[in-house]
């Protein structure tokens, strides 16, 4: 990791608030120490913006209207796309938990085409085009629109958007893998 080790004990107070937001809002329910480990130490490190970014972070995971499935699948895909290991491995639990098929992350990891269906191909197709194309095109548009209504658009954009901004600062700052984690690109 190129960032230094949080000195959870001494923070300057802006720092601590911000690990404090972390750590005591739905991110940190049962996880000690969430705080320290992933994007979130550059966050703590930048106190003005970190704030921002993780407030934005807690409203697309916990706030909004999409299914988690949906979620997960955009979050892998950009994952995959920016080969952050560490959010890969974090999110891919956490898409599995929420119905995904192992079946299907393994496809997209090896750069298959997977095998979903109804609305979890529309948020992949959805994904693949923004990620690929930079673009979402019409036909594709439409079926999210009726698979997720405006709001639900709106938010799947904005959760690629911001898993986007994630995987940079995995990858810049080096973020290993937390203990427990599988190693989704071990060739990196």
């Amino acid at each position: 990791m190129r960032l230094t080790p949080l000195d959870r004990d001494n923070l300057p107070e802006a720092q601590q608030r911000v690990l404090e937001m972390i750590e005591s809002g739905p991110r940190g329910a049962n996880r000690p120490g969430i705080g320290s480990i992933g994007p979130f130490p550059s966050f703590v490190k930048a106190p003005g913006i970190g704030a921002a970014a993780q407030a934005l972070g807690a409203a697309v995971r916990f706030e909004g209207i999409l299914p988690e499935n949906i979620k997960e699948i955009a979050i892998c895909m950009v994952g995959i796309y920016y080969r952050a290991k560490f959010e890969y491995s974090a999110h891919r639990a956490m898409a599995i938990r929420a119905g995904v098929s192992e079946t299907c992350l393994d496809q997209i990891l090896e750069g298959e085409e997977p095998a979903f269906a109804g609305d979890e191909l529309v948020a992949y197709t959805i994904a693949s085009q923004l990620l690929h194309q930079h673009q979402v095109i019409d036909e594709t548009y439409a079926a999210g629109l009726d698979a997720f209504g405006e709001q639900g658009m709106i938010e799947l954009v904005f959760t690629i958007g911001y898993y986007c901004l994630i995987c940079h600062t995995l990858n810049t700052f080096q973020v290993p893998l937390a203990d427990g984690m599988a190693d989704p690109f071990p060739n990196d």
